[in-house]
């Protein structure tokens, strides 16, 4: 960790001098280093006005999201979510953070029922009465990066589908509960994985969460497979997401080979997911977008 001198000022902006900000922050962290725990840097750790931009972002991300709760239903095409969340988004100022990113060809992910996740929006696939359906809306305001995606239950759901997704939902917030500073995040990892397991499911292994904020992927990544009191150290200035990706059947999954990025459950069984972005603070968490 780089660090200024004693009477330098802050790396976080505050305009004070470096020995009345973070030093003592600063040095409780290098002591977890010291007993070979996993830390965050300067770069993972955003400032407040940082913060406050990532929660701009965050606005306009829950407004998309918000739209497409009120007007999702049967017989659309997912192309038409595609568009509402484009249209909104630049409308608002923002820029949909997937468009072009590594190649993915559009503005948000739609994922149904066995699709576990980074399903492509097209045209050609009208939801159906009974489907679930993840969507997943990403957004960049001015270099500044917010992440979230609801379930939604499309007409009459089997009640199988619907205890799947709501076991879904429900294991954020076991999670949340373990999120704290000075915690880490296999604490939260695990808590997400007993719950699930407790209720007869399986989490997927190879996607995982990630931190977020000044760009649209960064360090650290999160799983929801990992042990209690290992991964990165949680500090207050963290932003995250919790996204596990949770699956009826076994945990295996396969990309597609044609397009290159939808995941599917092996077994062919729904697969479920809600995601929040997460601010670590001096005393638990703020949800800053879901």
């Amino acid at each position: 960790m780089d660090k200024p001198g004693r009477n330098d000022e802050c790396w976080c902006g505050s305009g004070k001098k470096y020995k009345k900000c973070h030093i003592d922050f600063d040095e409780k962290i290098e002591e977890f280093e010291v007993q070979g725990f996993e830390v965050p840097d300067h770069t993972i750790i955003k400032t407040k006005s940082q913060i406050e931009k990532i929660k701009e972002s965050a606005v306009i991300n829950i407004a998309v999201l918000d739209y497409v709760s009120e007007h999702i239903k049967a017989g659309i095409s997912t192309e038409e979510i595609n568009s509402w969340v484009n249209d909104i988004t630049y409308k608002k100022g923002g820029v949909p953070a997937p468009l072009n990113y590594e190649g993915f060809p559009k503005s948000v992910c739609t994922s149904i029922n066995n699709e576990v996740c980074h399903g492509i929006p097209s045209k050609d696939i009208i939801l159906k009465d009974g489907d679930i359906v993840n969507v997943d809306v990403s957004t960049n305001l001015n270099g500044y990066y917010s992440d979230s995606s609801r379930m939604f239950c499309i007409g009459n759901v089997s009640e199988e589908n619907k205890a799947l997704v709501k076991a879904a939902k429900d294991c954020i917030y076991e999670g949340l509960k373990q999120v704290k500073p000075w915690g880490f995040l296999g604490d939260m990892g695990q808590a997400v994985n007993d719950f699930i397991k407790s209720k007869g499911y399986s989490v997927v292994r190879e996607v995982g969460g990630h931190g977020i904020g000044l760009e649209f992927h960064e360090d650290p990544w999160v799983s929801y497979v990992s042990k209690k009191g290992t991964e990165m150290l949680m500090v207050p200035g963290m932003i995250f997401t919790i996204e596990p990706m949770i699956n009826m059947g076994d945990a295996d999954i396969y990309v597609d080979e044609e397009n290159g990025w939808t995941i599917y459950t092996r077994d062919g069984k729904p697969s479920a997911q809600w995601e929040i972005q997460v601010l670590v603070t001096d005393d638990g968490y703020e949800i800053i977008s879901y």
